[in-house]
């Protein structure tokens, strides 16, 4: 039961704890802006020596920092455009003859509602050539995990219920991508491909060092295998809360600090459509485990993109041969046309997202169907009584 005046109560009793967050986020802006002021006046050598004595500064500069003042590389085209079918001409143009793919999954952890687990992880894709004469590909994948795939050792399978398949589905989103990389790579024709989400894998830090390594080769064999074929790959994070150019400011300014702004709430208002910052190195301070000595980071840069009128910067992660190579440049304007034709994001990572998407209607269906395959192949499978019960009082 939901009750609106309880609710409305309940948000006024700490009506100031809101109103002062956005006080103290609006002094924390100010600060950074000064850092990001007094660091602007100095040059990319002087920058790096400056950091020089600090194996994680959260980011790094290259050399684009003296190239562009401010930080802010401007898309000048937008500049020009007086209405949105301008924007889609353009992106039209950048577009054709250019294969765009992107991968996405969606998984379906072990219920508790029944007495044998079992896991699934689909995961989609999308590969447009923008070429009449030649089609589009969506396909999909769905793998099931049995019990054995789900319990780690002495762990019971339902006392770490997600772990497992989601990190199947993560290490089958780059697998995949991979798989797409090595097949066009003889191709004379240009691809660019998306993750949706980052490079960097801060999110596993908290993992047991083992199940860390997973996730870390998998985003190594990417990376590898983006250079290997010479296809470009951006990871598109539309909100990101990383604050790796923060803690850089912080490093620069000899500050310490535990109310770090976002890179995007820094940004936000510095940059408008189609603008762009310069690039810069990971160099994250985080408790992701290292091999021989050292993080993948140093392969990645990142930028934050303005695709949406009056939303934060996307965040996008891109290999750092991308950008050594000259890259860069061409590659964004693929990710500003793909973002106008999906309206504020990459039209083909919301396909794929489409294609991979299992809905809780699909779960439900996907339980019946093992409920049947267990009653065909003689599994022993129960109901707990939770469940039973709460099908009846909602039907």
């Amino acid at each position: 039961m939901f009750q609106r005046e309880r609710v409305i109560d309940a948000l006024e009793v700490k009506a100031d704890r809101f109103i002062g967050y956005e006080v103290q986020l609006s002094d924390a802006l100010r600060a950074y802006e000064q850092l990001l002021s007094a660091m602007a006046s100095l040059t990319c050598a002087e920058v790096k020596d400056r950091l020089a004595g600090q194996s994680e500064p959260g980011a790094l500069p290259t050399d684009e920092h003296d190239r562009y003042a401010g930080f802010v590389v401007p898309f000048e085209p937008a500049r020009q455009w007086t209405n949105h079918e301008e924007a889609r001409e353009w992106a039209r143009r950048t577009l054709v003859g250019v294969t765009t793919a992107a991968v996405d999954g969606s998984q379906i952890t072990p219920s508790k509602d029944l007495s044998v687990p079992v896991g699934a992880v689909q995961v989609g894709w999308f590969v447009n050539p923008h070429a009449p004469d030649v089609p589009y590909l969506k396909d999909l994948s769905f793998e099931v995990l049995a019990p054995d795939e789900l319990a780690d050792g002495e762990d019971d399978a339902f006392g770490f219920p997600d772990w497992r398949v989601n990190q199947r589905r993560f290490v089958g989103e780059c697998r995949q991508l991979i798989a797409l990389m090595e097949a066009a790579a003889d191709s004379p024709r240009r691809m660019v491909c998306f993750l949706d989400g980052s490079l960097i894998v801060s999110f596993v830090q908290h993992m047991l060092p083992e199940r860390q390594l997973e996730y870390i080769g998998a985003i190594k064999g990417l990376l590898d295998a983006s250079e290997r074929c010479r296809i470009p790959l951006v990871g598109y994070v539309d909100t990101s809360y990383a604050n790796d150019l923060a803690a850089m400011l912080d490093t620069l300014g000899g500050r310490r600090t535990t109310r770090r702004i976002s890179d995007g709430a820094l940004f936000r208002q510095k940059l408008m459509w189609g603008d762009r910052t310069t690039a810069h190195v990971c160099a994250r301070r985080d408790g992701v485990v290292t091999l021989e000595g050292s993080k993948y980071y140093e392969r990645v840069v990142f930028v934050y993109l303005k695709a949406t009128t009056d939303g934060p910067p996307a965040r996008l992660d891109v290999p750092r041969w991308v950008l050594e190579s000259g890259e860069l440049d061409s590659v964004l304007d693929i990710v500003r046309a793909e973002c106008i034709v999906g309206t504020g994001y990459p039209y083909a990572s919301e396909t794929a997202d489409a294609v991979a998407v299992i809905t809780q209607e699909d779960r439900d269906r996907f339980y019946r169907l093992f409920q049947e395959f267990a009653e065909k192949r003689s599994v022993p499978l129960r109901l707990s009584r939770k469940s039973t019960s709460k099908r009846g009082r909602r039907a």
